[in-house]
């Protein structure tokens, strides 16, 4: 009676590859078999509700989607009445997010708030799902920006500036022509994922650790998504606090060959 949205499979790719990494499981096998659990889920649920919404969200590797999510889309394709997107991160080279340590080595970012956060590229992931599937409604099924443990960001980039750059990009997919039907921010709250407490993702921060209460702290953002909410985006003349990376850190080749650029104003949605 509520009519849900349904995701069969979420990051299914993502999903596969834990259980490569984990427990050495066929990758080819089982991305056979998770497309086929998808595809026959999708049948029943339009069986039982014919004018369901139902999708398997991808989570966007910018520099690489075509490789990694490309052959998952040729197996569902023709059973999304979506294209749910998750995007968090741009692309930067191998040895860009290393740190030189005193033996020689490099060591791997600390945490996924050293990650490389570029606003602009989820108009390339929208732009690279509305070339592949023409016409098809796009949903950012998951968008957010992570902090560790709630702490301020190093390089000063806020909750709400992030809130604003994004929503700022989606506007102009939807100005130009993309079929973008909705946007989820990830996530209300605190979610903890990942086996770790450190990162966190929540427009309301929730330390479950040391209260037990689990009192919700509102972040930047609140006011910020309440906003955008109530006014239906970012106004008309609103220029990103992060504008535009090399177009090579985004989303290549796709953010070279045709990059967008910060106009005068922004279209409104």
């Amino acid at each position: 009676s509520r009519n849900p949205v349904w995701v069969t499979v979420n990051e299914p790719v993502a999903y596969i590859m834990h259980e490569v990494r984990q427990n050495d499981t066929d990758a080819d096998q089982m991305l056979d078999r998770v497309a086929r659990v998808h595809n026959e889920i999708y049948d029943y649920i339009h069986t039982v509700q014919p004018k369901a919404l139902v999708t398997s969200n991808v989570g966007y590797v910018a520099g690489a989607e075509a490789q990694v999510n490309g052959p998952l889309m040729e197996r569902i394709g023709d059973k999304l009445d979506f294209i749910g997107v998750d995007y968090y991160f741009g692309y930067e080279p191998p040895k860009a997010n290393t740190v030189n340590m005193p033996d020689g080595s490099v060591a791997p970012p600390a945490g996924m708030w050293d990650l490389p956060i570029r606003p602009e590229g989820i108009y390339y992931a929208l732009q690279h799902y509305s070339k592949m599937f023409p016409g098809k409604p796009l949903w950012v099924v998951e968008n957010g920006m992570p902090t560790d443990n709630g702490k301020p960001r190093a390089d000063g980039y806020t909750r709400s500036d992030h809130l604003r750059d994004t929503v700022y990009w989606l506007q102009r997919a939807k100005a130009d022509g993309m079929n973008l039907i909705g946007y989820n921010y990830w996530s209300l709250t605190d979610n903890y994922e990942w086996g770790s407490f450190a990162p966190r993702f929540g427009l309301y921060s929730v330390d479950v650790q040391t209260d037990p209460s689990l009192t919700r702290k509102p972040t930047d953002a609140v006011d910020t998504y309440r906003q955008i909410i109530t006014a239906g985006g970012v106004p008309s003349g609103y220029e990103p606090v992060r504008f535009p990376s090399d177009c090579k850190l985004v989303d290549p080749p796709a953010s070279c060959e045709n990059p967008v650029t910060v106009p005068t104003a922004v279209p409104t949605s």
